[in-house]
């Protein structure tokens, strides 16, 4: 059974970090690309970050580009993604995704909470 499991998420002041980690149980973890996704309320499921499968290329939404990085662990079937600099715009619950070709998996999702 297909398995990602978010963790990291928290309360945290505008200005500070915090680092998301997904753990996936899936097979050939390595051919999947993986994204971080967020959803606040009243809003829609947007893309935050993703990274290809040999982590040569990674995609960012505008409203994080220079203040979140995604990276990824081909070994330990693991996606990271580091936060800083945080606003309280980036309050939302965080997904994890595996997507390959037209197979999708999702993670159950952590809140981050940005709020002084």
């Amino acid at each position: 059974q297909v398995q990602l499991v978010e963790s990291g998420g928290g309360l945290v002041q505008p200005g500070e970090s915090l680092r998301l980690s997904c753990v996936a149980s899936l097979f050939n973890f390595n051919k999947y690309v993986m994204g971080w996704y967020r959803q606040a309320p009243g809003k829609e499921r947007e893309l935050v970050a993703d990274i290809n499968s040999a982590r040569t290329a990674t995609n960012y939404a505008d409203s994080v580009k220079g203040r979140f990085t995604i990276s990824r662990d081909n070994v330990k079937n693991t996606v990271y993604l580091q936060m800083n600099t945080l606003k309280p715009e980036d309050t939302a619950t965080y997904y994890c995704k595996a997507g390959f070709f037209n197979v999708n998996y999702w993670g159950q999702g952590t809140q981050v909470t940005v709020s002084s």
